[in-house]
C-alpha cells in the first residue's frame, strides 16, 4: 500500500498538479489585487457605490427597510474569473500547445491507419522467406 502511494506521488503528474495549485493561488491573489485596485474603481465610476464600496440595486423589504443586492461583488467575481482564465490561457495553454506542436513536428507520430495489417505483414514475411529460400 505504501509502495503504491510512493509510486503515485513520484509520478510527475502529482508534483505538476501541486505546483499548478500553488502558482494558481498566488496568481489569483495578483488578479484580485488588480481587480480591486483598477477594475472596481473604473466600474464605480459608472455605477453609484454605497458607503461599503459595493454597488447594486436596492429594494424595500416587507418592513420597509432597504435591501441592497450587491451586484458589484458579482461583477467583480466575474471579471476576476475571466481575467484569470484569459491570462492562464495566454500564459500557459498557448505556449504549451505551441511547444507540443513543435515537438510533434520534430517527431511525427506513426499514423495507425497507414500501418499494414497482420495479414499484410505475414504475406510480406512469407514472400521474403520464399525469396531467401530461392537464392540459397
Amino acid at each position: 500500500m505504501i509502495q503504491g502511494f510512493k509510486e503515485f506521488v513520484t509520478k510527475g503528474n502529482v508534483i505538476d498538479l501541486a505546483v499548478a495549485v500553488v502558482i494558481g493561488t498566488a496568481f489569483t491573489a495578483i488578479v484580485n489585487a488588480v481587480v480591486s485596485s483598477i477594475i472596481n474603481p473604473l466600474v464605480a465610476m459608472v455605477f453609484k457605490a454605497d458607503e461599503a464600496g459595493k454597488f447594486g440595486f436596492t429594494v424595500r423589504n416587507i418592513y420597509d427597510d432597504p435591501v441592497t443586492f450587491p451586484i458589484g461583488e458579482l461583477l467583480s467575481a466575474v471579471i476576476t474569473f475571466f481575467a484569470v482564465a484569459i491570462v492562464v490561457y495566454f500564459v500557459f495553454v498557448v505556449p504549451m500547445n505551441t511547444y507540443k506542436e513543435r515537438k510533434a513536428a520534430k517527431n511525427p507520430a506513426v499514423d495507425e491507419e497507414t500501418l499494414p495489417t497482420e495479414q499484410e505483414l505475414l504475406i510480406e514475411i512469407r514472400d521474403l522467406l520464399r525469396r531467401d529460400a530461392g537464392t540459397r
